[in-house]
């Protein structure tokens, strides 16, 4: 019989923590798909982040360290430039880069730091309960806005691809997303190129990714990856938003 799947060898068999159709476990699995199949495991350092990725160490063979919350992007700068031969990625929600971490996600992206920032969009705050994040949409029901989001008491949901563009720093900027098997198909080549291109040297990479948070969103699981085509991409669309030649 032909083998379609296969465990990645740099994913621990060890049970995942995440929640009953969370978007987490695949983008884990596609990480540890591509560092494997780029031959890069002795290289990658990952920066887990506080939140629904905090505990990567447990299923990722691969060298992991903790930031702050908010604080990966300025923690995988410290050690990009500390061992420039390294492939350093930080791994963050919604929460962490689009709020608390905003500057330290904006500035590294400015200056072209050479790390790529896997930014994972769920819309709410995913492990503290579900309240409203930067990315939450309007009229989207949370557990801090139960009447949904109103634009005039909280602002407007923050594009993270489409703000980050417009920084001369930024190489290669692509949202996708994980909930359908072509768009995970999708995400695999943008998390490879993005790789690539900081093993090539050209700068700041990130790649967001919206992905299905079915306990917090109040939704099945096949409802919330349904929700993510029919109302998440109309304010968050998918594609390239940046790839400077290298």
């Amino acid at each position: 019989m032909k083998t379609v799947y296969a465990r990645p060898k740099l994913l621990k068999e060890a049970d995942f923590h995440y929640c009953p159709g969370c978007g987490h476990g695949i983008i884990n699995r596609l990480l540890m798909e591509v560092i494997e199949e780029m031959d890069l495991q002795g290289d990658a350092i990952c920066v887990a982040p506080a939140g629904c990725g905090m505990l990567l160490y447990n299923y990722f063979e691969i060298d992991v360290i903790e930031s702050a919350h908010g604080r990966g992007a300025a923690v995988a700068t410290g050690i990009k430039r500390v061992r420039p031969q390294n492939l350093v990625f930080s791994y963050q929600g919604d929460g962490d880069l689009a709020a608390i971490g905003t500057a330290e996600g904006f500035h590294a992206a400015n200056r072209g730091e050479n790390i790529t920032v896997i930014f994972v969009n769920n819309g709410v705050y995913g492990m503290t309960g579900g309240q409203m994040a930067p990315t939450t949409l309007l009229d989207q029901v949370t557990t801090t806005t139960p009447t949904g989001r109103d634009a005039g008491l909280a602002g407007h949901p923050v594009r993270i691809c489409e703000v980050f563009s417009q920084l001369d720093g930024t190489s290669y900027l692509e949202r996708v997303a994980v909930n359908r098997p072509a768009a995970v198909v999708k995400a695999k080549k943008a998390i490879k190129k993005a790789f690539q291109r900081q093993v090539d040297g050209a700068g700041f990479s990130l790649v967001e990714i919206l992905s299905p948070c079915p306990v917090n969103w109040k939704m099945g699981t096949l409802e919330a990856c349904e929700w993510i085509d029919e109302v998440m991409v109309a304010h968050f669309p998918l594609g390239v938003f940046k790839e400077v030649p290298c």
